[in-house]
């Protein structure tokens, strides 16, 4: 069993610094093919990392576990969670009855996901993020799956209103191959995709990390397959007492992203939300109140 709360992975990122060269060698393989990769047997792992069996048992015990045998079923723990249906996600959770009322529950689990996600987030990643976000000389491309459309559509509402040259994809993965024709060197797409992974999402952001498009990731605790290949990847906590997951520590990195990027470029900004302004006055699509 995992000793924390957190993922392996996580727990590998959190001794890196005191692991052994060796054990360096075996946690580079780890999170090459994660969680995969700590799935095949101790032979073959301490083979494909080329360090010896007792290696993989010491690292095992100093992330915490009893063994290589118990850090195993955290991985299995870990990838059945990715896969849960909706209907065996809510009957997983144990509410806290001793809240006042159902709303109060969902909240307090909201703010335990936002909380962690905040405790783990990689600050300096976030302002270089800003940065990527906030250049204009690179065409910037949204696209959320099935469940995060919603959480890209907000993205794109609000960046291409303080900046030019953005694009949301199409609802349809058939006509992706057209928005990748313009999408080349420079040019910057970020995408949302949580568990229940997306197989059209990752081919996508395979072809356009492959054509030398800065890819931004966000997606769950787990990660979605479209890390391996991202440049960026925030990773939030979803789980809630529901059927379905909740995007919220994800919505409130890019509502701080869409803040950070309206400050770094507040003159041309300001520019554009005035000139939108007065067409919408122009035209008369919204009345004004007073």
């Amino acid at each position: 069993m995992t000793p924390t709360s957190k993922l392996v992975k996580q727990l590998i990122q959190d001794e890196m610094e005191e692991l052994t060269r060796s054990e360096r060698q075996l946690a580079s393989v780890l999170m090459q093919d994660y969680p995969m990769g700590g799935l095949q047997s101790i032979t073959k792992l301490a083979a494909a990392a080329g360090v010896s069996t007792p290696t993989v048992i010491r690292m095992a015990r100093k992330l915490g576990f009893d063994g290589f045998p118990d850090l195993q079923d955290a991985l299995r723990e870990e990838v059945a969670a990715q896969i849960k249906k909706p209907i065996s996600k809510r009957d997983a959770w144990v509410v806290d009855e001793s809240a006042e009322h159902p709303l109060m529950r969902f909240a307090q689990v909201v703010w335990t996901n936002m909380r962690h996600t905040l405790e783990r987030i990689d600050i300096d990643m976030f302002d270089a993020v800003a940065q990527v976000l906030a250049d204009t000389s690179r065409p910037l491309y949204v696209v959320g799956g099935r469940i995060t459309r919603s959480n890209a559509d907000y993205l794109y509402n609000h960046m291409q209103i303080i900046r030019p040259n953005v694009t949301m994809l199409g609802n349809s993965a058939n006509v992706w191959p057209q928005y990748l024709l313009d999408m080349g060197q420079g040019a910057v797409l970020v995408i949302f995709d949580i568990r229940r992974y997306e197989a059209h999402l990752e081919k996508l952001a395979q072809i356009a990390s492959d054509r030398g498009v800065t890819v931004i990731l966000f997606t769950d605790q787990w990660g979605s397959p479209i890390a391996r290949c991202s440049d960026y990847t925030f990773n939030g906590l979803v789980e809630a007492p529901s059927s379905w997951d909740s995007t919220i520590a994800l919505q409130l990195i890019a509502e701080a992203l869409i803040a950070e990027v309206q400050e770094t470029r507040w003159e041309q900004s300001k520019e554009r939300i005035e000139e939108l302004e007065a067409m919408f006055s122009s035209t008369r699509l919204f009345r004004n109140q007073g």
